[in-house]
């Protein structure tokens, strides 16, 4: 995969461009000014902890030489200054950690909020959900995009710390021992070479463990979702070895993953042996032979370790940076993505159908594709749905009745003419498979306007009216959330949705096989409310019991050909029920 690619070379450029693009929105957002003073904030707690435990850091060594000395006027005055340091390292190291986790949930929350407006926006997440190169976008909203912020945030820290720390200790280091400070960093760089040599095979491991776990996820989601189906068909078994396949998968990325962090374990841990033993072979002789104090001995010990891990900081972090530049791909990416159907929608190519709004709902010689232009379904279509009046789509399976249903919704375009539809806040499409939300009955019969006001007796008023009088009485209520696609069958699912067609009462409603659950009288009386109200309705279906309720019949006979015939004179054939 492209993601896995672009994550496997840390040291590409394009992977920080990646995430300087992330990253910047935040600072740059309408919250740029709060999230830049929280960060502010934060740098001079860090400034000062490093300031505060540097000044501890000489008390330490003086404290030792007076100790040494045997010098207890100077170990006292020492050992009360060392303690009100501390007195003012503590709350400052606390409120370090404090506002660095506050300023994470800050921006997750933001960049959360801000993919999730992109991906509602334009239908996002219908037309993602077609893309082979973007898996899980649930994972990269929730998982990914809290990673990304705490790690960046951790990475922020731990650099600039260890530029403060080696602005800090350096000077000390070098005014003890120059010698030990040129040794320091001529071995720091060549194991940052040696760790970028070895680390490299992590970085695209590290993206395909994150894949194929979410990948596992997901299929045990799958099969929650259609526990009743996969029971109806015994295909337990199938999903078992399905899943455990995804499962060996994911466990082999990892134990491939460990054994390469194993294989770099053995590096960093003799590379963090080895500094001590330098330490001691280069600076001893120094306090043996009289030039230097017992005192500045253990401060040359303390400033060489802190030069050192801010040296080494590649070294120490890059496990976690090789995951990190995966998180940083899945993010980015699914950043691009959906930003490339925003402006496909709003610069759409020519090879495209067009819409525009207004009080009808026609076409006008369209030509509709799939979405990978590779058949035609209908071509050079004309009509127009007369007011109030009723148009059913017949066909074959396959020849592309749902597909003219998303083509006026908007969310297929492949092809070439123009659709005039009303708003479509001004339609409500109904599918096979009614959408059960989580919540409660009401929630379920005024989706998607959940705040329209309508009273109990309302409610109970169109459950009789769809022949579901006793639902409310059944479910105590209609404040009592329930799994409503568990609890439901699909035939009381389908009458239910008329109840919310009938509620919101729009001016053209969308069937697309809206009562093939349920018997022909059930079917009649939804029916004949629709006709009733004045709804203009188009629908799709293959019943002959449907004509009676239509006034048209569209065919789509197969290749791009159709037809247009009255409803009493349309026979439905065989072909019709393939």
């Amino acid at each position: 995969m492209q993601d896995r690619q672009a994550a496997m070379n840390i040291y590409d450029l394009r992977l920080w461009k990646r995430f300087r693009a992330i990253t910047v929105m935040y600072w740059h957002s309408e919250e740029k000014w709060r999230a830049r003073g929280v960060l502010a904030m934060l740098v001079l707690l860090m400034v000062g902890s490093t300031l505060i435990g540097r000044q501890a850091a000489v008390y330490t060594g003086d404290l030792t030489t007076a100790l040494s000395k045997m010098d207890t006027q100077a170990f006292n005055r020492l050992l009360l200054m060392l303690f009100g340091v501390y007195l003012v390292l503590v709350p400052t190291d606390v409120y370090q950690t404090y506002i660095q986790r506050k300023l994470n949930i800050n921006w997750r929350t933001w960049l959360t909020t801000h993919f999730l407006n992109k991906y509602f926006a334009d239908r996002a997440y219908y037309h993602i959900s077609n893309d082979k190169e973007i898996d899980n976008p649930d994972q990269r909203i929730s998982d990914n995009v809290a990673y990304f912020t705490e790690t960046t945030l951790g990475y922020i820290s731990v650099i600039f710390g260890s530029v403060l720390k080696f602005c800090s200790y350096a000077g000390i280091l070098w005014g003890i021992s120059p010698k030990l400070m040129l040794v320091l960093i001529l071995y720091a760089t060549a194991g940052t070479i040696v760790t970028i040599i070895l680390g490299k095979p992590l970085l695209g491991q590290n993206f395909l463990v994150q894949q194929l776990g979410a990948d596992f996820r997901y299929g045990a989601v799958h099969i929650r979702d259609n526990a009743e189906s996969i029971a109806f068909y015994r295909g337990e078994g199938r999903e078992k070895d399905r899943l455990a396949q995804r499962l060996r998968e994911y466990i082999g990325s990892q134990i491939t993953r460990i054994r390469w962090e194993r294989n770099l374990g053995f590096f960093t841990q003799l590379y963090s042996i080895v500094p001590s033993l330098l330490s001691t072979l280069i600076i001893v002789p120094d306090y043996f032979s009289g030039k230097i104090e017992l005192g500045a001995l253990g401060l040359a010990g303390m400033s060489f370790s802190f030069v050192l891990n801010s040296l080494s900081v590649f070294v120490s972090s890059f496990t976690g940076l090789s995951s990190f530049a995966a998180t940083v791909t899945r993010v980015e990416t699914f950043d691009s993505a959906l930003d490339k159907n925003i402006a496909d929608h709003e610069s759409p190519g020519s090879n495209v159908i067009r819409s525009h709004e207004d009080n009808r709902l026609a076409l006008d010689n369209v030509t509709l594709q799939t979405p990978d232009y590779r058949r035609t379904l209908a071509g050079k279509l004309s009509a127009e749905l007369s007011q109030g009046k009723g148009l059913l789509i017949a066909g074959a399976s396959g020849a592309g009745k749902s597909s003219l249903l998303r083509a006026i919704a908007g969310i297929w375009n492949a092809g070439s003419g123009e659709i005039t539809r009303p708003p479509l806040r001004e339609m409500m499409f109904l599918p096979q498979k009614p959408y059960m939300i989580q919540g409660t009955l009401r929630d379920q019969l005024l989706y998607p306007d959940l705040n329209m006001s309508v009273t109990d007796e309302d409610l109970t008023a169109v459950l009789a009216r769809v022949n579901l009088t006793d639902l409310a009485t059944r479910f105590n209520g209609f404040e009592v959330v329930k799994d409503w696609d568990n609890m439901l069958s699909l035939g009381e699912q389908q009458r239910l949705a008329f109840a919310r067609l009938l509620l919101t009462n729009p001016r053209y409603a969308m069937l697309d096989e809206a009562t093939s659950a349920l018997d022909v009288a059930n079917e009649a009386g939804l029916y004949s409310q629709i006709k009733e109200s004045g709804m203009t309705y188009l629908s799709v279906g293959h019943r002959p019991s449907l004509l009676a309720f239509h006034d048209k019949v569209l065919e789509l006979q197969g290749g791009g050909a159709w037809q247009i015939v009255p409803a009493d004179g349309f026979r439905l054939t065989a072909a019709d029920f393939k």
